[in-house]
């Protein structure tokens, strides 16, 4: 099982003027697919902040993969890709080919995904509807990732390690 934490990216769930509906759905998707959820959390769209929010969470070692809900698109406003380029020190650009590609609204976000020492980070686009079309083009696939990145070879089942 993988750890994931969920981290909402919107200035007005943040000031709670609207319920987050991203977040859950994310949620919902990812423990029905068998991850354990390590944390929650909703941010606003504050470039320092969510870059800080990012290596502290990569840092405790307590979660495999961070999925960033919203902040991908074109407003001014929009700045989760740049926090993220802040701290992953390696790009993984083909997941977020595969989101605009296979994951419908995903074509819209400029989302980026990277590793930063042993967490994933992807950028999903904010609206329930694309988190749901992207999460579910790539919960599966992702999980071959996790295995490489902490370690794992063959079947990670029988926790057989590099």
């Amino acid at each position: 099982m993988y750890r994931a934490f969920v981290l909402t990216v919107s200035d007005r769930s943040y000031r709670k003027e609207r319920e987050d509906g991203s977040g859950p759905e994310a949620i919902d998707i990812l423990t029905q697919s068998g991850y354990v959820i390590s944390g929650y959390e909703i941010l606003p769209d504050e470039e320092n902040m969510l870059s800080e929010k990012l290596g502290e969470i990569a840092d405790s070692g307590s979660t495999d993969v961070v999925f960033t809900l919203g902040g991908t698109g074109f407003s001014e406003r929009d700045v989760t890709p740049e926090a993220t380029l802040k701290v992953v020190t390696k790009l993984v650009p083909g997941i977020s080919e595969y989101l605009r590609k296979n994951g419908g609204h995903a074509i819209l976000s400029r989302g980026v995904s990277g590793i930063y020492k042993k967490t994933l980070i992807i950028n999903l686009p904010g609206s329930p509807r694309a988190v749901r079309e992207s999460l579910n083009s790539i919960k599966e696939i992702m999980k071959h990732g996790l295995d490489v990145l902490s370690g794992c070879v063959m079947d990670c089942g029988k926790e057989t390690k590099i």
